[in-house]
């Protein structure tokens, strides 16, 4: 079947998840920005999977996850624009088409805004650890990180299992 191209308006639900992601993470950034003179010159740069700092590095790579966090937005805001690329079962057809681009298109929305998320909590963790007024992201961060990650893809594989 050739894939159509539907200009599908966003749902309120992909608009709301938008601001939610979208203004954590520029509320992220401005609290760098804010805090910048601040900031030591070390920060904590990479945790193991308990949460703990176990690699420290300059202030400079306190900006590596917001300039991948708008990569991300970017590269996945396109994607969401073009569900016709995504991947779909065999059953894809044309009183079905709209339903699976749906879908797909809230996976990638719901996936882009909580790894945005979670980018901000990140970036201003390592702030709070590098001013000591935290010690770690905290034992429950990798498997909040799973679940957070997998929970969207699992739901989003159970509603397309249920288009007919």
């Amino acid at each position: 079947m050739h894939r159509p191209i539907l200009k599908l308006p966003k749902t309120k639900y992909e608009k709301m998840w938008d601001y939610i992601g979208g203004g954590v993470f520029v509320a992220s950034i401005l609290y760098i920005v804010i805090m910048w003179g601040q900031i030591p010159d070390e920060i904590p740069a990479h945790f193991n999977g308990a949460g703990e700092v176990n690699r420290w590095g300059s202030k400079i790579e306190l900006l590596i996850l917001p300039f991948m966090g708008i990569f991300l937005w970017v590269l996945m805001g396109l994607l969401e624009k073009a569900p016709h690329m995504h991947n779909y079962p065999a059953r894809l057809n044309d009183s079905n088409v709209e339903a699976f681009y749906l879908n797909s298109r809230k996976i990638l929305n719901e996936v882009k805004n909580f790894c945005l998320i979670l980018f901000a909590f990140i970036s201003c963790v390592m702030v709070l650890i590098a001013l000591e007024k935290v010690e770690t992201l905290g034992w429950w961060f990798l498997p909040f990180v799973l679940i957070g990650t997998a929970l969207p893809i699992v739901k989003g594989l159970i509603n397309s299992s249920k288009i007919k």
